[in-house]
């Protein structure tokens, strides 16, 4: 699915020249779970920005479905962000005051302007929040307000999810239940990019890529990948 080839991203501000990714090579292939660990100022979150075609790279070759997307211009890569690709962040990002539903139809009126009502009903069904269907965001719990952004993320039956520190605001329980959704959805053939700064989070990965300071380091199989269920039960 993803594959990058040397890849260097740098920043320039004020002809000051800010290097961040160094050379950096990995394929992804369709279902896998994978997570990008690494430090704050490591480049793990830039490296996201590339593979979810927020940012373009420096130099280098950035393949995804087997189309080379280097060099693809802006409103190219918004129709691969609307079309390919969902996101679910530390934040939630959900609008205020508003319901559960409105939140998780969003996606679809940026996309098309039609809302299929399924569509946005089995999203939510997905994160086991169909008894929050009418709440408002603002009435929701941490945990569930992320499982509204997964679900918001889903609707437009993206092929990959990025997570970035899906669990940095929520309590360990919350993040157990955030975490094994992640992992229901890869086990049920969706292609899910974790990305944290925590062992604790990437442990539910079944792959580990570490990055520091804008190189991969290891890449790894994860032999003691931990699983639990929505109940907070080892697997």
């Amino acid at each position: 699915m993803i594959e990058l080839k040397d890849v260097h991203k740098e920043f320039v501000n004020d002809e000051v020249v800010t290097k961040v990714l160094h050379g950096v090579s990995l394929d992804i292939k369709k279902g896998e779970f994978v997570a990008i660990m690494g430090p704050s100022g490591s480049g793990k979150s830039t490296l996201m920005h590339i593979l979810g075609f927020l940012d373009t790279i420096t130099k280098g070759q950035y393949h995804f479905e087997g189309k080379d997307v280097s060099s693809l211009d802006d409103d190219t890569l918004a129709d691969y962000r609307n079309k390919k690709v969902g996101f679910v962040f530390q934040s939630f990002n959900l609008l205020p005051k508003t319901s559960v539903w409105e939140n998780v139809r969003l996606p679809l009126l940026y996309a098309s302007g039609k809302t299929d009502l399924k569509d946005v009903d089995d999203a939510i069904k997905s994160v086991g929040l169909e008894h929050r269907r009418d709440y408002l965001s603002n009435q929701l719990s941490g945990g569930e307000k992320q499982r509204v952004a997964i679900a918001r993320a889903l609707v437009n039956k993206p092929d990959i999810i990025f997570a970035d520190e899906p669990t940095g605001n929520l309590d360990s329980k919350s993040g157990i239940q955030i975490m094994s959704i992640l992992d229901k959805l890869s086990d049920h053939g969706k292609t899910v990019v974790l990305v944290t700064h925590e062992s604790t989070t990437a442990r539910y990965a079944k792959r580990i890529i570490n990055i520091i300071d804008g190189k991969i380091i290891s890449d790894d199989i994860n032999k003691d990948q931990v699983r639990f269920d929505l109940d907070g039960q080892l697997k």
